[in-house]
């Protein structure tokens, strides 16, 4: 089993900043990227950015230039260092890891998302 941590969301004025955690633990073999994404009520899940092992750094539109993500892989952690927040990056804000697993030797991929941490912006 693969647990995640996400801490660092809360409530802030518009052009603040915020950064986000989250923190790995578990059964994964290997990690194949973290990320962060994003979901107001009533619309789906939208990528706001995602780390590979290997590649490139991959931002929505809406963040880039405003958004770091970065990941420390000695600690399984990922960050994202939120500036100049506006109202519209209201959300509810979730990790997710994709990687594999190894089980009695054989190896399977997985995907799990943190609990969720809310970040609201007030104009």
């Amino acid at each position: 089993q693969v647990q995640l941590v996400e801490s660092g969301g809360g409530l802030v004025q518009a052009g603040g900043s915020l950064r986000l955690s989250c923190a790995a633990s578990g059964s994964i073999f290997r990690i194949n990227a973290m990320g962060w994404y994003r979901q107001t009520p009533g619309k789906p899940r939208e990528l706001v950015a995602s780390i590979p092992s290997g590649g490139s750094i991959n931002y929505a539109d809406s963040v880039k230039g405003r958004f770091t993500i970065s990941r420390d892989n000695a600690k399984n952690t990922v960050y994202l260092q939120m500036n100049s927040l506006k109202p519209e990056d209201t959300a509810v804000y979730y990790c997710n890891l994709k990687g594999v697993r190894r089980d009695s030797g054989s190896y399977y991929f997985i995907e799990y998302w943190g609990q969720g941490t809310q970040v609201t912006v007030s104009s």
